[in-house]
């Protein structure tokens, strides 16, 4: 066994149906290979966290706990470069890095499903985040992934050449956690249900039209998918204005998480870079997909 391992997740974009993976929806989303998180695990070190994080520390905890005992005295050493709280997944990156880089180095087996629970774990069981599964599963799998959460739940793996062109942008001075949008959902309870099954029908229908090939329907339920947020949820204006700066631009477009930054569909690559310049023009940071 060697000394030491390391691993990568990469950020994630909701595309459709989110956030209804917390109540039994379904959910549209793919990983972004421009943006990771990277953990290297040692042998020894006591548990010493570079730099320190509780995100690694209680992944660290409860995989030596559950999994191997020896872990607790690993050290991790960490970085990212997923944009922090702007809702591409950067926190669930860290914890999916980290346990990849336990399992690697002590010969632990974890499928893609049982990464997916156990990091959803360490942040809400562990840490008391308020999160779904989506952010997980979509890094586990990677690339593109239709998460039906129905009971039984299932997941599959689309071709991501059945996309078009994509621009996302976010503005890094509004970032802002998830758990606190996820927290206050929660605390609605029956009343918001209606509107996750509309989400969840959205990303079921965003599956289909790519598999049709038709990008127009597509386009329509990624639209579906942020107008029903808008109605269950307060939305910060400057959020907001990137949506409507990207439909202006004639694109469709959605928050990719729930932290703000947001994913234009666009109809062809020229279209997609006067998207993204538009985007720009609200002061955005912005990448191409």
């Amino acid at each position: 066994m060697s000394d030491s391992a390391t691993a990568v997740a990469h950020a994630r974009t909701a595309l459709a149906g989110n956030p209804s993976d917390g109540y039994g929806g379904a959910v549209l989303a793919m990983t972004l290979e421009r943006f990771g998180a990277v953990a290297r695990a040692t042998v020894g070190g006591d548990g010493n966290v570079t730099p320190p994080s509780e995100l690694v520390s209680a992944t660290i905890a409860r995989f030596a706990r559950q999994l191997e005992p020896a872990a607790a005295a690993t050290a991790v050493h960490w970085r990212t470069s997923i944009p922090r709280a702007v809702g591409l997944g950067g926190s669930s990156a860290i914890v999916i890095a980290t346990l990849r880089a336990l399992c690697d180095l002590y010969g632990v087996t974890l499928d893609a499903v049982q990464l997916a629970y156990f990091a959803l774990a360490v942040e809400t069981e562990e840490l008391g985040i308020a999160a779904g599964p989506q952010d997980r599963v979509a890094q586990s799998f990677g690339r593109l992934t239709f998460m039906d959460f129905s009971d039984p739940p299932t997941y599959e793996h689309l071709d991501p050449e059945l996309l078009p062109p994509l621009a996302i942008a976010w503005l890094p001075d509004t970032a802002a956690a998830s758990s606190e949008v996820h927290g206050e959902l929660r605390v609605r309870g029956d009343e918001i249900r209606p509107a996750m099954a509309e989400l969840a029908d959205a990303a079921r229908h965003a599956r289909e039209a790519l598999q049709n090939a038709d990008h127009a329907a597509f386009a329509t339920a990624v639209d579906r998918t942020f107008d029903l947020r808008a109605t269950i949820m307060e939305l910060d204006p400057r959020h907001v204005a990137l949506i409507d700066r990207a439909r202006r631009a004639g694109a469709a477009a959605n928050y990719t998480g729930s932290g703000g930054a947001v994913v234009a569909v666009c109809s062809d690559e020229s279209h997609r870079d006067a998207v993204s310049e538009a985007l720009a023009r609200e002061g955005s940071h912005r990448i191409t997909v």
